[in-house]
C-alpha cells in the first residue's frame, strides 16, 4: 500500500485514490505488478470486511474476498491515505454482480420470454434494493470520503458475460426488447406509473418470435427514444419513464446511505464507456443522450445524488467537450460534474493531450477528474498525469 499511495502522491502528484470496493468479475493484465501480471478477479465480491448487521435478514449477502478476508482493505487504505492527507473514494459496482445474481436468480432482471439474466440484479426488486442502499452505507462508514456508484441501474442484453454469442441478426429494436427487463417486480412498477404492461410484454414476446424466426429489415444504427416508444401503442414509452423512475429512486435512496454515514455520493453514467471504452474514438451523439437505454435520467440522477460522473474515453478533446458540456446543459450549474480519463492508449499518448482535455473538464465546471486506472497503465503513465495536471492546473484524484 505505502509503494501505491506513494506513486499516486509523490510521482504522480494527486490528491486522491479511488479504490475498488465491490467489483465484478475480469481477467486483466496488471503491467507493473511484482507478483501477477495476468489475474482472474473475484468476481461480485467486496474488498473490505462487511458490517452483518446491516444485511440481517435479507437474500443478498455481500462476498467477502479471499483477500479481505484477511484484512480490511479499504478501512487500511482510509486509515493510510489520511496520514498523507489524500481523499479516498470507493467505485463500487453494485447490480452488475453474476455471483450474486447465479445464486439468487429470483433477484436478476429476466427478459420477455422470463429467462434470467444472472449478469444483473433488477434496480426494481425490493431485495435488491435493499441490499444496494445497505452496501453503500457500509462502504461509506469505512471513512471513505465518496461512494462512486456504477451499475446502479439496468443493463442492455450485452454487459460482459464471459463468453457472449450472438449467431442471428436481430436488429437495434430486437437486441433492446431482448436485454428489457420484465420481472414481477418491474411490471408491476410500470402498472403503477399507468402502462399496460401486460400488452407490452405480449407484444415484445410477438416481436422478439418474429426476429428469431426471420431476418428483420435494416434498421437505423442508433435507436430513436420517440421512435421506440411509440411500441405497442406508446406503452414502451411509459415504460421507459418508470424504470427512469425507478433508478432515480434507487440512486436517492444509496445516497441517502451513504451520506448519513458521512460520505458524498457520485453516480457513473456509463454512456462515455458504451461510446468510447473500445477505441477511445466515440462517434454520434454526446454521451448523456443515450443514458436513457439503461433507465438513466439524467437530469433526475444529479438531483437524487448530487453528483454525476462522466466517463471520458475519447482521445479527441473536443469530443469530451461534446459530452461534457451535454452532461452539463442536463444538470444545470448547481450540481457536481466529474469526468474519468485514460491516461494511455487508446485515449491519450501525450501529456499534451491529457493537460488539453483537463482544461476541457476545468471549462464544463467538474469538480473533480480521475484516471482509470493505476494497476492497468505503465508506471510511466503518472509522469504524463503529473506534467499534464501541472499545465492544466486542476483538481485530480
Amino acid at each position: 500500500m505505502d509503494a501505491v499511495l506513494d506513486n499516486v502522491s509523490k510521482r504522480a502528484g494527486l490528491g486522491g485514490i479511488t479504490m475498488a470496493a465491490a467489483y465484478h468479475h475480469g481477467r486483466d493484465v496488471f503491467p507493473h505488478n511484482p507478483a501477477r501480471k495476468v489475474h482472474f478477479l473475484e468476481g461480485g465480491t467486496v474488498f473490505f470486511q462487511p458490517d452483518s448487521s446491516r444485511y440481517q435478514g435479507r437474500a443478498l449477502q455481500p462476498l467477502v474476498s479471499a483477500l479481505a478476508q484477511k484484512t480490511d482493505v479499504l478501512a487500511d487504505l482510509c486509515h493510510d491515505a489520511a496520514a498523507r492527507s489524500l481523499r479516498v473514494r470507493a467505485w463500487t459496482v453494485f447490480l452488475h454482480n453474476y455471483s450474486l445474481g447465479e445464486a439468487h436468480p429470483e433477484c436478476a432482471s429476466r427478459n420477455a420470454f422470463g429467462d434470467a439474466h444472472l449478469t444483473d440484479l433488477c434496480p426494481n426488486n425490493p431485495e435488491v434494493r435493499a441490499y444496494a442502499a445497505a452496501l453503500s452505507a457500509d462502504i461509506a462508514s469505512k471513512g471513505v470520503n465518496a461512494v462512486v456508484a456504477e451499475s446502479l441501474h439496468f443493463h442492455g442484453l450485452e454487459h460482459g458475460f464471459h463468453h457472449e454469442r450472438y449467431f442471428i441478426e436481430l436488429g437495434p429494436l430486437g437486441r433492446y426488447l431482448l436485454g428489457l427487463c420484465f420481472c414481477e417486480h418491474c411490471l408491476a412498477a410500470a402498472r403503477r406509473h399507468g402502462v399496460d404492461a401486460g400488452r407490452l410484454h405480449r407484444e415484445a414476446r410477438a416481436e422478439l418470435e418474429n426476429r428469431f424466426a426471420t431476418q428483420p429489415d435494416p434498421e437505423p444504427a442508433e435507436l430513436d427514444r420517440a421512435d421506440l416508444g411509440s411500441f405497442a401503442g406508446g406503452e414502451l414509452g411509459g415504460y421507459l419513464e418508470s424504470r427512469s423512475k425507478s433508478v432515480a429512486s434507487l440512486v436517492a435512496e444509496c445516497a441517502e446511505s451513504a451520506k448519513a454515514e458521512g460520505a458524498d455520493f457520485a453516480f457513473i453514467d456509463l454512456s462515455g464507456a458504451i461510446r468510447g471504452y473500445a477505441t477511445g474514438r466515440p462517434e454520434g451523439s454526446a454521451a448523456p443522450t443515450i443514458a436513457w437505454q439503461f433507465g438513466i435520467d439524467v437530469g433526475a440522477v444529479a438531483k437524487a445524488c448530487g453528483q454525476v460522473e462522466a466517463i471520458g474515453y475519447a482521445a479527441d478533446p473536443e469530443r469530451l467537450k461534446l459530452d461534457l458540456a451535454a452532461y452539463r446543459s442536463i444538470i444545470g450549474p448547481d450540481r457536481k460534474l466529474s469526468v474519468i480519463m485514460r491516461p494511455m492508449a487508446p485515449d491519450c499518448e501525450s501529456a499534451d493531450n491529457l493537460a488539453r482535455k483537463l482544461e476541457v473538464a476545468r471549462a464544463a465546471g467538474c469538480v473533480e477528474a480521475g484516471f482509470y486506472h493505476y494497476g492497468f497503465m505503465r508506471l510511466e503513465s503518472l509522469d504524463l498525469i503529473r506534467e499534464a495536471s501541472g499545465a492544466a492546473d486542476h483538481p485530480t484524484c
